[in-house]
């Protein structure tokens, strides 16, 4: 437990860090993005190369990328049907902002420092189908609710999703695995350097993204779409732990990545559907702050 605590207050610290930072002006918050950059195409591939490497996949693990497409699923009906009685606009709105998980920036760090291998890969399988939700299916999927004319395509999601670093070297990594093919050592050696530098550029970067502005009036609206995510998470998390017929290890992944705040980018395609891009980026932040509580009791009680 000590351990665990430890860790969970360094990451807390190391986000505090990065905030400060941009609250004295040291950063500014368009340093956001060019951090974001080196995340998700560096370190968070190295990150994902080096761990796959570690381990032998089974093919009986790639029901793990249905799970996540499917947890995606149950968040945005949730949100759809909270608001069924209210304008098409809250329902887009909940449907984008209750569902998604920010897995590659957030959760990996506590999945990297506290879990396996093997919880490595089922938490990046995980991801690879809730990339397939957040990077386009959800926006879709709320598009059409509101009537939006120009929705996106296949073809332009497909685009989208083979266009993100993280998800290719998921979908390389998991194909080298699944047929035993080992990369060369020296591969291997620089993405473990650079991998092991993923857990702290994301949390720091979190910290200089991190801003909570909301209006009084949307408070009501922020508290009851959160508690109903995390109410959700929770249930989920004890599900998947206590009554899924998987390893230990697998149980352990999928309990805490369930618990991961709301997708980064569904302020984005809040403000694409002409949503409230403040709101959104309230519920984005709080959830962080939500998620660090949850996933850290998490950890203490599954290991």
């Amino acid at each position: 437990m000590a351990e665990v605590i430890t860790k969970a207050v360094a990451f807390v610290a190391i986000i505090i860090i990065g905030y400060s930072l941009k609250r004295v002006g040291f950063f500014e918050a368009k340093d956001f993005y060019l951090i974001s950059r080196i995340v998700i195409k560096i370190t968070l591939p190295a990150a994902i190369i080096s761990n796959f490497s570690k381990i032998t996949m089974e093919n009986s693990l790639l029901f793990v990328c249905v799970i996540g497409i499917l947890c995606n699923l149950l968040t945005i009906a949730a949100g759809y049907l909270m608001n069924l009685r209210r304008s098409k606009e809250d329902k887009a709105f909940a449907m984008l902002n209750m569902s998604g998980y920010n897995v590659g920036n957030f959760t990996m760090p506590f999945v990297q420092s506290f879990l396996s291998p093997v919880g490595f890969a089922v938490t990046s399988l995980f991801d690879a189908g809730n990339s397939v939700m957040c990077t386009g299916m959800t926006y879709s999927m709320a598009g059409m609710v509101l009537g939006e004319d120009g929705k996106p395509s296949i073809k332009k999601m497909a685009k989208k999703l083979f266009s993100s670093a993280p998800f290719d070297t998921y979908v390389i990594m998991t194909g080298l695995s699944i047929l035993n093919i080992k990369l060369p050592d020296v591969i291997i050696s620089l993405s473990d350097t650079a991998g092991s530098a993923n857990a702290f550029l994301a949390l720091f970067m979190l910290g200089i993204g991190f801003e909570v502005r909301m209006e009084k009036e949307k408070m009501a609206q922020i508290i009851k779409l959160l508690s109903a995510r995390y109410f959700i998470a929770i249930l989920v998390s004890m599900s998947f732990f206590l009554l899924a017929p998987f390893d230990l290890e697998i149980r352990r992944a999928l309990a805490i990545v369930s618990l991961g705040p709301v997708s980064s980018v569904a302020p984005a395609f809040t403000g694409a559907l002409k949503g409230d891009v403040g709101t959104a980026s309230a519920v984005n932040s709080l959830s962080i702050i939500i998620s660090i509580v949850t996933i850290t009791t998490a950890l203490i009680l599954l290991l």
